[in-house]
């Protein structure tokens, strides 16, 4: 909500190429990179939360029929051990 209030203030003031226009885009910069540095450190506490996020990222990218995945040997080679297992 907050990007989207700074992304129409921008907006407004962009035309006059005003110091104005920079500063609320170096805010939504800094609010990007807490939010990378936040993930970063959910992901360094559960490693298997990158692997449900690459999960998530197939889900989206799989409802249109004209796609084609191509997988990371990491991401799957956790589900191929467990099935080499269970048969």
């Amino acid at each position: 909500m907050r990007c989207q209030v700074s992304q129409r203030q921008l907006k407004l003031f962009r035309p006059r190429g005003s110091s104005r226009a920079k500063i609320i885009n170096a805010e939504g910069e800094f609010h990007g990179a807490e939010r990378l540095k936040d993930a970063a450190a959910v992901i360094s506490e559960q490693p298997v939360a990158l692997q449900l996020r690459y999960l998530q990222t197939l889900l989206e990218l799989g409802s249109s029929q004209s796609t084609t995945i191509v997988l990371p040997v990491a991401l799957i080679s956790p589900f191929l051990e467990k099935a080499g297992r269970n048969s």
